[in-house]
């Protein structure tokens, strides 16, 4: 197949032509969408999160907008750049939690809070906004804000009933609990979660470092 990012308005007889299958840009482009957002419920399954509803309708909103935009003005938008807007739009909040990530590790704690916060305020579906949270919990601790980390990583594990926190981030979520009730002085606390994150993920790294901090405490 042929596309230019942005092609001249042709008929849709002469656009099949170059393509050179006879199908339509726009039915390429809903085939293009369908088969992102099936990816993107392959990968949720992978992660244990399963699929938000928020995000299908996402991306099948933008699937259609510019399948339809192509398909009225007779611009045959190229599939790669729907799947780059598909990518930043239904990832926006994770991608903005990894900036956070990436100015928290350098110490520009400023933007790293400017980062979280505005991945929250953009109506992120319900997995990605606990990805940002559990980062943000992460933060806080790293800024020795303690009560702020724990009331933050408290909520985020009051919603793993809803089957949307991914075993990787619930041990990381119990982990660092852990680490901030530990820093508090709260030594039972501090307890029942590194034991949490032992039977949440015991091949993890997270639950190798919980058996360290456990075997410290008993030494202590």
């Amino acid at each position: 197949m042929k596309y230019d990012m942005i092609a001249p308005q042709r008929s849709f007889d002469e656009r099949s032509q170059l393509i050179g299958v006879g199908v339509n840009p726009a039915i390429v482009l809903l085939i293009t969408g369908f088969v992102y957002i099936l990816f993107l419920g392959g990968m949720a399954l992978l992660r244990r999160e399963g699929l938000s509803g928020t995000v299908a309708l996402q991306a099948l909103a933008l699937t259609l907008l510019v399948s339809g935009f192509t398909y009225l003005t007779g611009y045959a938008i190229h599939p790669v750049l729907l799947l780059i807007l598909l990518y930043l739009f239904t990832m926006r909040g994770r991608l903005l939690a990894d900036i956070g990530n990436y100015f928290a590790q350098r110490r520009r704690y400023a933007w790293a809070e400017r980062s979280y916060r505005l991945g929250l305020s953009l109506f992120p579906d319900p997995a990605s906004r606990l990805v940002l949270m559990i980062n943000q919990g992460a933060y806080l601790l790293q800024t020795g804000e303690l009560d702020g980390a724990i009331q933050v990583l408290t909520e985020v594990l009051h919603h793993k009933g809803e089957g949307h926190l991914g075993t990787k981030y619930e041990a990381a979520t119990h982990y660092n609990l852990g680490v901030a009730y530990l820093q508090k002085g709260m030594d039972t606390q501090a307890v029942v979660e590194f034991n949490e994150v032992i039977e949440t993920m015991p091949a993890s790294e997270f639950a190798r470092r919980a058996e360290n901090a456990l075997t410290r405490k008993r030494h202590h």
